[in-house]
């Protein structure tokens, strides 16, 4: 039974778990009142052989309702033509009813039974906390039409549905608020257990909390497409996933029983002494290996919870141990070592350019892109006021540019680089008056041939990113790298910030590939840590693949093989710690499991332990042992407090440019 309980869900494993418990009830009753009645009640009907009547019935009664549970289970497998471990379990509790002794048979049902019981209820106790996350949707959504509410399943809700949330509902579905404000707890999604403010234009996601005001929120997603169910099926993905060790132990297991059966086989042949039975029992009940087979399982399930709890959800458990022999990073800059909300601070008009119609090409261009440099550029012109005209055409060339016709001229915004390749004369930027800041991202405008000037952008780093690159190196990571598509001049200031031991600046998508491969060549099991959104190339190429702030991004949570839910750069290195610790809860866990096998064995086989009974209660004892080793790893990190949120991000960049001076700049020439 104990290799079900990964598989199964919490409800039929608590529907298992009430049978035990009236089966270990009852049957228990029964067994001590044929002890009693053996011992009390009816001791002048004990035939010389030490058997009585009214006791054996008793006790087989018990041992008919404690071992059903036992060997229907084992049955079930058989009839399906497949050979487990468990089998041993009913053969034992079998061979106990066939010497007779129906009293032992009995005790040593009761004390495998709840020895299974223990294994369901106390393993359970991880998989719960970790499903405990996907039953957060409320039961009935409160949606607005015609200024009038109607209840309705959340599972009815459609795309640009209203619903009104109230303080202390939990939200329904994904969606972006269209009135009120109030702070969402939204701890089961991203880990950071301190509420978020959230006001008109703010996403907030299905199942978190409302604790202040009332907000209407239009829905974007719902039902399995919001964030808390794509959550739910990466923890049933990351569940039904195994690690090289689990697959090794199923590899074996049909080898396992015939060989315990064949020497349990021939302790009863070669035994003389008449307790030859008695040993070949005990032999069984000790191989039972659920300490071995629940080794692996329960560590997982403990170690998938206390990731869950701090908003980092892992697709594939064999990412666990991938995590722990890394030896380096490599970090996309925007959105990842810094915030990715990039703002206008600088612009420059080509000569005889005025600012306004430089502002007003690159933000009618980029409307319809997606990527912060394109919304950077749009919010400061409409900030600014400046009417934007409608683009055709549009095309986006990856980590280059923008192209579009605007009014029937072709604008196209983007890298020097980029521009230069098409034929652009960049000549009328080499007056020194109009070279590039140091640091500063720039995106130059062309229109129709003709070079507008440029934009400059900056990006703010994160204020925990430095801390969290400072706690990689401690935990062994040797090479930190950052590569970025922005100009050396801004990787190099973010670099320099962020303790990077290398940095590449201006590569394109394959050069990331590239660079991946070499310092795997160099023999590093390289972790890709990016945003999701235009790293997948390079997150598919590493060892290890992890994406940020997942939450809400379909792309991010299905590019990468972890994703975490917010931006918290130190949710890193505890990985690698817990990585580590969950291995090494696994190794103690399978070697006391397979030393205890082994020293059983022996023990039963030379006679040195020849009472089923006791042998029952070991194997119960060392089942509770490695289940509550392996549910340490549970609250592991607590002393960290990652869960308090990110840390205070760095002072923005000096805003050389507010919406005033953008408008200066606009009638400058």
């Amino acid at each position: 039974m104990a290799h079900d309980i990964i598989k199964d869900s919490v409800e039929a494993q608590t529907h298992r778990a009430s049978a035990f418990i009236i089966a270990i009830l009852l049957g228990g009753v029964l067994v001590v009142l044929s002890y009693i009645a053996l011992w009390f009640v009816f001791p002048e009907y004990t035939d010389a052989d030490g058997s009585n009547f009214y006791s054996d019935v008793l006790a087989l009664a018990g041992t008919v309702l404690l071992g059903a549970p036992i060997v229907g289970h084992a049955f079930k497998h058989l009839a399906k033509g497949h050979m487990h471990m468990d089998e041993l379990v009913a053969l034992a509790v079998i061979a106990a009813v066939a010497t007779g002794d129906y009293q032992t048979a009995g005790a040593v049902a009761f004390f495998l039974l709840l020895a299974n019981l223990i294994e369901t209820r106390t393993a359970l106790g991880a998989r719960a906390s970790i499903e405990s996350l996907i039953r957060l949707t409320p039961k009935k959504a409160h949606r607005v039409r015609d200024d009038k509410e109607e209840l309705v399943d959340p599972r009815e809700l459609k795309a640009n549905d209203i619903v009104r949330v109230r303080p202390g509902d939990n939200v329904p579905a994904d969606g972006v608020i269209v009135s009120g404000a109030s702070s969402i707890n939204q701890a089961n999604i991203t880990g950071e257990s301190l509420p978020v403010d959230k006001a008109v234009g703010d996403e907030v996601f299905s199942g978190t909390n409302n604790q202040a005001g009332a907000i209407d929120v239009r829905v974007t997603r719902a039902g399995e497409d919001t964030t808390l169910g794509k959550v739910k099926n990466l923890i049933l993905q990351a569940q039904s996933s195994k690690i090289p060790v689990m697959r090794m132990i199923d590899r074996y297991a049909a080898w396992y029983t015939p060989t315990i059966l064949m020497l349990a086989g021939a302790v009863l042949f070669f035994t003389r002494e008449a307790d030859g039975m008695n040993r070949a029992v005990t032999m069984l009940v000790l191989a039972c290996p659920c300490a071995l087979i629940l080794a692996v399982p329960t560590a997982i399930v403990a170690a998938l919870s206390c990731a869950a709890r701090l908003g980092i959800y892992i697709k594939d458990v064999s990412a666990l141990e991938t995590a722990k022999n890394l030896t380096g990073f490599v970090f996309d800059k925007t959105g990842t070592l810094t915030t990715g909300q990039l703002s206008v601070t600088q612009m420059k008009p080509a000569p005889g350019v005025d600012g306004a119609d430089l502002l007003s090409a690159a933000a009618s261009a980029e409307q319809m892109s997606k990527h912060p440099v394109a919304r950077a550029v749009v919010a400061v012109a409409e900030k600014a006021r400046i009417s934007l005209g409608k683009p055709k055409d549009f095309e986006e060339i990856s980590g280059r540019g923008v192209r579009a016709s605007v009014d029937g001229s072709t604008v196209m915004v983007g890298r020097a680089t980029w521009l230069a390749e098409q034929g652009v004369d960049m000549s009328p930027m080499n007056d020194p008056r109009f070279a590039e800041p140091e640091g500063v991202s720039t995106l130059y405008v062309v229109r129709d041939g003709m070079l507008l000037g440029w934009i400059g952008l900056e990006d703010r780093t994160r204020g925990e990113a430095r801390h969290a690159l400072d706690e990689l190196r401690g935990v062994g990571m040797k090479d930190l790298v950052m590569v970025t598509g922005d100009r050396w001049s801004v990787a190099r200031r973010v670099a320099r910030e962020m303790g990077c031991t290398e940095v590449q600046a201006e590569v394109l998508p394959a050069d990331k590939l590239e660079l991946v491969a070499a310092m795997k060549r160099r023999g590093h099991k390289v972790a890709v840590v990016g945003d999701g959104v235009n790293d997948a190339p390079a997150l598919a190429a590493g060892d290890l693949s992890i994406a940020m702030g997942a939450a809400g991004s379909d792309v991010a949570i299905n590019s990468a093989a972890i994703a975490l839910m917010n931006n918290d750069l130190r949710r890193l290195p505890f990985l690698i710690k817990l990585s580590r610790r969950t291995m090494k809860v696994i190794h103690q866990n399978l070697i006391f499991g397979v030393v205890f096998i082994v020293l059983g064995q022996v023990a039963a086989a030379s006679g040195l332990m020849k009472i089923p009974i006791v042998g029952a209660v070991l194997h119960m004892l060392a089942a509770t042992f490695v289940i509550f080793n392996s549910a340490r790893l549970v609250r592991f990190g607590d002393e960290e407090d990652l869960a308090q949120g990110q840390a205070e991000t760095a002072p923005a960049p000096r805003a050389r440019v507010e919406v005033v001076a953008v408008e200066a700049a606009a009638t400058s020439h």
